[in-house]
């Protein structure tokens, strides 16, 4: 499975652009999007430029992500979420298990 990371454009070359998103700077390929600039927002999946978005896309996304993470018990940089409002049962005790199976 591949997901997109909304990364924020800051500087371009012939072919590629350099971006920002999600703690890191990377260099992705251009060549399947006509044109960008820097400041706008891009989907980014393998170090390709799939998709121009836009800033309220890259901010769904992103919630997206932190609530993906944030599920699996990870904390990183860009995480927006500081408690993910609910539990796994694999993190709850036997006890409260049982009395959510027995409502």
């Amino acid at each position: 499975m591949c997901i997109g990371i909304p990364m924020q454009v800051t500087a371009l070359e012939p072919g590629f652009a350099w971006v920002d998103g999600r703690g890191e700077n990377r260099r992705v390929r251009t060549s399947l999007i006509e044109h960008c600039a820097p400041g706008q927002w891009l989907l980014v999946f393998l170090d390709d430029a799939r998709e121009l978005i836009s800033a309220e896309r890259a901010t769904e996304v992103n919630a997206t992500l932190d609530l993906l993470m944030s599920a699996l018990g990870h904390r990183g940089p860009g995480t927006l979420l500081d408690e993910p409002g609910f539990s796994l049962p694999s993190g709850m005790d036997v006890q409260t298990i049982q009395q959510m199976t027995q409502s």
